[in-house]
């Protein structure tokens, strides 16, 4: 892959959860990077590690964790060697945000939004004074396109997509290096959701925000991402530009996603994939979408590696393994 300027760059990335039947990899040796200014959807069945690859990155952990390895650098800086405490100080909210599934339900009900809006340039020392942190946070409820008189309400008096743009505000207000939304657009209707969308590509173009979009909506995806990362059963199985991912999406599994997906311009017979995803608490040795893929053949009974084909589209698929241009 050729990015400018990197600002997050993960490697050989691993997050398992403990639990009574053993442990849950759902994130199982992941590795992208992602340039400034650019934008990374990452898409996958639900219960396919995107909303724990999220944690990992942020290092937001439970305490039920078993296994959490791996490099991630942003920015430059190795940040898995922090301590917990210099992570929350210098990283988390400073250099990289949070907008967190669900996040309408995040807000604190008796609490105006300009106070939680303004909270963390106060924690983390990005304000002067208060009046400054309160000026800062009515800029940040501009980019999102929300007149600043709404800054005194309380969240229940704000609709669905006013929350949704006020918590974007929130993780916007300290100008992070990386912004990571989960399911932004999640339980809002299609208007609203097209609302938000327009915000993200809009602020992405006047702010130069780059930031990793969490969602399971293919279309969506479609709308404002720069680069791709499809996951499956805790793997990123392919990792291209956009452009010719929607053209011509390489891996099995990115074929059949893309083939559920309806279309207005043309006709077509919605694909569907058969079986169901193998189980995260024992994921089998061979490759893992094997079991439900219409081209297995002998070689998957072995696990693939990562293919560096097309000019930096990366696939872990044996069906690549002759197409390898130029390895990283």
């Amino acid at each position: 892959m050729t990015r400018n300027e990197k600002i997050l760059e993960v490697k050989d990335l691993r997050l398992y959860f403990k639990t009574r039947y053993g442990a849950v990899q759902a994130v199982d040796d992941v590795g992208f990077s992602l340039g400034r200014g650019r934008s990374v959807v990452v898409v996958g069945e639900s219960g396919c590690g995107k909303t724990s690859l999220s944690k990992a990155i942020l290092r937001l952990l439970p305490s039920n964790v078993d296994t959490y390895k791996g490099q991630v650098f942003l920015n430059g800086t190795y940040v898995m060697k922090l301590s917990n405490e210099r992570f929350r100080r210098e990283v988390r909210w400073v250099k990289a945000a949070l907008v967190p599934q669900a996040a309408m339900n995040a807000l604190n009900p008796v609490i105006r939004i300009e106070d939680q809006i303004a909270e963390p340039l106060i924690i983390h020392e990005r304000a002067s004074s208060k009046e400054d942190a309160l000026k800062k946070a009515r800029d940040a409820f501009q980019k999102v396109g929300i007149p600043s008189a709404f800054l005194r309400r309380y969240p229940f008096e704000l609709s669905g997509g006013m929350k949704q743009r006020s918590a974007i505000a929130m993780a916007l207000v300290t100008n992070p290096d990386l912004v990571v939304l989960d399911e932004p657009t999640s339980a809002l209707d299609l208007l609203t959701q097209a609302n938000i969308m327009n915000v993200l590509k809009r602020i992405k173009k006047e702010f130069n925000l780059t930031y990793i979009l969490i969602t399971h909506d293919v279309a969506t995806a479609s709308e404002v991402s720069d680069d791709v990362a499809v996951m499956y059963a805790g793997q990123i199985v392919e990792f291209s530009d956009a452009e010719r991912f929607f053209k011509n999406p390489l891996h099995p599994y990115s074929e059949k996603l893309m083939a559920s997906v309806p279309t207005l311009k043309e006709k077509k017979t919605l694909g569907y994939i058969p079986g169901q995803p193998p189980s995260l608490f024992k994921p089998p040795t061979t490759c893992r979408f094997a079991e439900r893929c219409e081209k297995r053949f002998e070689k998957c009974e072995e696990d693939p590696p990562t293919f560096n084909v097309e000019n930096g589209r990366l696939v872990k698929c044996w069906l690549y393994e002759g197409d390898v241009k130029n390895e990283e």
